[in-house]
């Protein structure tokens, strides 16, 4: 995030794409609403008309996939209308002109036939945003889980850099990230292609550095990009990858096309999982080491506007359960690996993670413990006090400008059919968490959300002999799966939602991966969907009495 949470309070436009953060991210919906009490015009643009949308003052009801077709055609309308900020264009970006070229085959009227929103609204959307003295972009996995988010993400870029609407208190380009501490594992390296720090893993430079931060010799770091998860269940399919060590995670729920996940840990040859629960993926495993809860844990985690806090843990680990890093401490200690994991405590982590990281140089444990609320990197200094706005001085690229780059709208990876004629795209419910595997657990919430269910429109569900609270069946070219129709208009015509937190959806979705975050395509898959035969019903309604007595 370019700009605190806080700060969506004070602007006056705010442009919300792919996210439905009343459900998913409340805390950010406190500061949107305060910005909508005082005036601010709230633009959505979702599927579906979520507890989000229903604050929109522009409601825009896209198909899945065509974000960046709706982001080119406001920039159409902002440029045709020259709404752009013409100082900040000329003293702060490159690439305005490349852009005023790929926009042109973009007005609103051919938008339109891809996004199904009407033209009218695409270009109220964009002189709302492009007028507004201080606007927000505020983005989710909505626009980033798609073979082409990368992209997305960069238009997103282009349109608050044209209309000027970064570096200032109420702008900004804000993705909202999907769980706790995301922001600070990648922070910290989590990622295929980074050293702590956002430090390329193909530098040399940067090898050598962390060599002598670890105490090993630089030839022992792979100059190669790793594989992520997604990568790496086809490196077990090809033989190339023998064993893994899942932390955090629930692939046989959370990753797409869970039928070929279950397949590779089944032949991986050793599946170590650190978890809380025997979850899906846990079952699967040789060894289960029990991790410690969030309650039984000590040290940082970073929120998704970069505030870096201290947390205190409010109980031991209980039984068995260590804390993740002693866990990956011991298991390095028998890997004969002890000097480089030889650590005191948190505290002891924290230091190392001040030399290495450049944005966390000036934050220490005993900074944070004494700070309210944290404090946002970048902090170069012990004395710096951290940066809440990002770009208030220009753009980190040697020439201080902001890079604007064209970005040309593409189809859906799987195109629908004849035999899968309709789209599927998936997502979050309030009640449920990621996988599920704590909240499904939970009898109260269990209960208000007890099972899968398919969203579909009035049309569709006559359409295709679909009747409400009765079971369907969706099949995609990966599997099929049951769940419980709820029809509603609250979703376009040709268009299915269904939550992943439940195993079922993740079946069905498309492994495709955008080509330079490799993020899989989620959010769009070619569908089709069926009735369950009545007999079916029948018997399992006996079922379930039965074994309910």
């Amino acid at each position: 995030m370019t700009n605190p949470i806080t700060d969506l309070a004070n602007s006056d436009c705010i442009l919300v794409i792919g996210s439905n953060f009343a459900e998913n991210h409340p805390i950010v919906s406190r500061w949107v609403m305060d910005a909508k009490q005082r005036g601010a015009t709230i633009i959505v643009a979702d599927p579906r008309l979520t507890p989000t949308a229903w604050s929109a003052d522009i409601f825009l009801q896209l198909m899945p996939g065509s974000d960046t077709s709706l982001i080119n055609a406001m920039m159409h309308v902002i440029i045709a209308e020259k709404l752009f900020n013409t100082e900040f264009v000329n003293n702060n970006t490159d690439g305005f002109d490349e852009l005023c070229k790929l926009v042109e085959k973009y007005p609103p009227s051919a938008a339109e036939q891809i996004t199904h929103i009407p033209a009218d609204r695409i270009i109220a959307a964009a002189r709302a945003y492009a007028k507004a003295s201080a606007a927000s972009i505020v983005y989710c996995m909505g626009v980033t889980q798609h073979a082409c988010g990368t992209e997305t993400v960069i238009n997103c870029a282009n349109l608050s850099m044209i209309c000027g609407h970064v570096g200032r208190p109420g702008t900004g380009v804000n993705p909202l990230r999907g769980q706790d501490n995301v922001q600070g594992a990648c922070d910290m390296g989590a990622l295929v292609n980074v050293f702590p720090g956002y430090q390329a893993v193909i530098d040399p430079v940067v090898r050598e550095k962390f060599s002598i931060a670890w105490g090993c010799a630089p030839e022992e770091f792979s100059p190669n990009v790793g594989l992520t998860l997604v990568e790496m269940t086809h490196a077990v399919m090809e033989g190339k990858m023998r064993g893994m060590l899942i932390m955090g995670e629930n692939p046989i729920i959370g990753d797409p096309n869970a039928n070929h996940v279950r397949e590779a840990l089944n032949r991986v040859e050793f599946l170590a999982v650190m978890e809380l629960f025997m979850s899906e993926t846990a079952e699967l495993a040789d060894v289960v080491l029990p991790a410690a809860s969030f309650a039984e844990k000590r040290g940082t985690k970073t929120t998704t506007d970069r505030r870096v806090q201290w947390l205190e843990c409010a109980i031991d680990p209980i039984g068995e359960a260590r804390t993740d890093w002693r866990i990956i401490c011991e298991l390095a200690d028998l890997m004969g690996l002890r000097d480089a994991f030889n650590y005191v405590n948190e505290e002891d982590i924290f230091s190392e993670i001040q030399r290495c990281t450049p944005a966390y140089a000036g934050i220490t444990p005993a900074r944070l413990k004494d700070t309210h609320g944290g404090i946002p990197w970048p902090c170069p200094t012990p004395g710096h006090p951290g940066t809440p706005i990002l770009h208030v001085k220009g753009f980190s690229k040697p020439n201080g400008r902001g890079q604007i780059k064209p970005v040309e709208y593409k189809l859906p990876v799987e195109a629908t059919s004849e035999e899968y004629p309709l789209v599927l795209t998936s997502g979050r419910v309030v009640l449920h968490y990621n996988s599920g595997a704590m909240t499904r657990r939970t009898r109260s919430l269990s209960q208000r959300e007890p099972e899968l269910f398919v969203q579909l429109n009035n049309e569709t569900a006559d359409r295709y002999g679909i009747k409400n609270d009765e079971m369907a069946i969706v099949t995609t070219r990966r599997g099929q799966a049951t769940a419980k129709a709820r029809v509603s208009r609250q979703i376009p015509e040709g268009v299915l939602f269904m939550p992943f937190h439940f195993e079922g959806t993740n079946q069905l979705t498309i492994d495709a991966l955008d080509p330079i975050a490799k993020i899989p395509e989620y959010k769009v898959a070619a569908c089709r969907i069926e009735p369950v035969p009545k007999n079916t019903q029948v018997i399992e309604t006996l079922v379930v009495e039965m074994e309910g007595g």
